[in-house]
């Protein structure tokens, strides 16, 4: 399973960005899917994830301005981000659940700053 991670960049603090994770195979092969983000100096954190069934989970502090969702189609998962603060930015990486095997993406890097 391979997983590629785009979207990432440099945006002002307010502004939106979307990440888009690629995967080699059919993404409802996964029990679940999800966004993890890693900024310097601490650990990685779960941003949000959505499972087979479709349900979302989201981290409290992108509640309300975060939005996870997926296209069967394009074996895609995204991660629509808004309202963008400083303490966003990190290293987001794509996950993939297949039983009890995890599959990580490489990474894009997002930095919110003026």
């Amino acid at each position: 399973v391979q997983l590629v991670e785009s979207g990432g960049g440099l945006v002002q603090p307010g502004g939106t960005l979307s990440l888009s994770c690629a995967a080699s195979e059919n993404i409802f092969n996964f029990n679940a899917m999800g966004w993890y983000r890693q900024a310097p100096g601490q650990q990685r954190e779960l941003v949000a994830a959505i499972n087979v069934g479709g349900t979302t989970t989201y981290a409290e502090s992108v509640k309300g301005r975060f939005t996870i969702s997926r296209d069967s189609a394009k074996n895609t998962v995204y991660l629509q981000m808004s309202s963008l603060e400083p303490e966003d930015t990190a290293v987001y990486h794509c996950n993939a659940l297949i039983l009890s095997q995890l599959y990580w993406g490489q990474g894009t890097h997002v930095t919110v700053s003026s």
